[in-house]
């Protein structure tokens, strides 16, 4: 089997996680356990899935890395920025999304975890208090320090390559302003001017890691690498982006159940979502600003799956100022779940002679035991995408997440149909092993 030109993942992976919280911890605690052989990485495509290669006789089932030169678990170091100061084993137990027992045989490695100073501004985030913050004068000043600590950090630890994954709480709204981020030199010129209205501290991240060379994931709903500054210096850097927010529970229900209704023929009227949660990211959420970042993200999957212009008689009902099914999600702060999320979704479907029927979810699931997984898979595809030489926005990675992106700057929609991404998903890893990509978007 021949490699497509992909370098070969020699030397240790450096991951720098933003945020050293549920998920963050969560997520390096299991890799640790995972590669002390006292775990299983469950929920992982990278490390269970496999996929078809070849046809007829050729035909054959391989795991990711039989197709692809994926980094090892062993080879990765992890890092991470928090404002609060707490090394990863006090933070994995503060959480207490898992046991102690399954935190406690990689305390050592968890305790030698400890965040740098992050690049913060309490309004993007009013309900975060933590003081381990960096001291910077302005955006540039914060992109500097965070370039800094990229290389000393790899210095540090030896590592050949870097990957930087935004797994912190999500931001304010920014609404794009073609002004300041239509362009690289626009976006530039507001971050040394100390533009904070249309800068986020996320974009500093960013900007810092496309620019050392280190593959850039944004993991909450924020906007900051959705932009067309952010595509042109990936562009220039050559180096992979992948974004928004993590697909872990209702999203995943949602794009993975929508199809069924579109693919059987059957009315929409209303689909109604609402969550309780109760860790930090309820919290932050509890901020009407954050939760309208978030409300935007969550609102994008249904309206590109089931189309009131494609199929009017099925979703396109009602009068001339409500053309389309009612779609509303809901996040509600609720302190005694922590990580233990709830999400119900109430659907309002009509069949034959339009006659009404109903739908009920209830997803009873664990936040970061369900993002963990999808941490590891983002970086080290994305590790990977940068070893075949790809670079920009990478599509294939849609299928982890809630509101990929895409160049609406050309009219272009994100795919969010789970099993369309999934085809992505596949092809992507056949091509970058060699193979053709077989499978049609349709």
């Amino acid at each position: 089997m021949k490699q497509n030109d992909v370098k070969p993942a020699d030397g240790k992976l450096g991951i720098m996680v933003v945020g050293c919280g549920a998920v963050a911890t969560t997520f390096m605690t299991g890799v640790l356990m995972t590669r002390k052989g006292l775990t299983k990485p469950v929920g992982s495509m990278t490390q269970y899935d496999k996929i078809r290669v070849g046809r007829g006789a050729d035909k054959q089932y391989l795991h990711y890395q039989d197709i692809v030169p994926l980094a090892k678990l062993d080879d990765i170091v992890f890092g991470t920025w928090d404002v609060y100061p707490q090394n990863a084993y006090q933070a994995a137990m503060y959480a207490e999304v898992l046991k102690e027992k399954d935190i406690n045989p990689v305390k050592d490695e968890l305790e030698k975890i400890v965040p740098l100073k992050a690049a913060f501004d309490k309004n993007y985030a009013k309900r975060l208090t933590g003081d381990n913050v960096k001291d910077c004068k302005n955006r540039w000043e914060m992109v500097e320090a965070l370039r800094q600590d990229i290389r000393d950090f790899k210095e540090k630890n030896g590592c050949a390559r870097i990957v930087v994954i935004w797994a912190a709480s999500t931001e304010i709204y920014v609404p794009v302003d073609e002004k300041i981020h239509g362009t690289l030199a626009a976006l530039e010129e507001a971050m040394k001017a100390d533009d904070r209205e249309h800068i986020a501290p996320s974009m500093c991240y960013a900007y810092a890691a496309l620019t050392e060379g280190a593959p850039f994931i944004m993991g909450a709903p924020n906007t900051t690498v959705d932009i067309p500054a952010m595509w042109e210096l990936a562009e220039k850097t050559r180096m992979p982006i992948a974004g928004k927010d993590f697909k872990t529970g209702q999203t995943l229900v949602k794009s993975g159940f929508a199809p069924m209704i579109g693919a059987r023929c059957l009315g929409l009227s209303g689909w109604f979502s609402t969550n309780i949660l109760g860790n930090r990211d309820g919290l932050v959420l509890d901020e009407p600003a954050n939760f309208h970042t978030k409300e935007v993200s969550k609102l994008s999957t249904l309206e590109t799956i089931l189309k009131p212009d494609v199929q009017p008689d099925l979703y396109g009902h009602g009068n001339d100022e409500d053309t389309q099914y009612y779609h509303k999600v809901r996040i509600n702060y609720y302190p005694p779940r922590n990580d233990n999320k709830e999400g119900w979704d109430n659907i309002d479907i009509f069949g034959w002679m339009g006659y009404p029927m109903q739908i009920k979810i209830n997803f009873l699931c664990r936040d970061s035991i369900l993002a963990a997984p999808l941490l590891l898979d983002l970086t080290l595809l994305s590790d990977l995408a940068a070893r075949a030489g790809r670079y920009g926005i990478q599509r294939f990675l849609s299928f982890f997440l809630k509101a990929p992106m895409h160049d609406y700057t050309q009219g272009e929609e994100a795919v969010n149909n789970l099993y369309q991404q999934y085809t992505m998903l596949k092809n992507a890893i056949r091509e970058m092993g060699g193979y053709e990509a077989d499978e049609e978007i349709d």
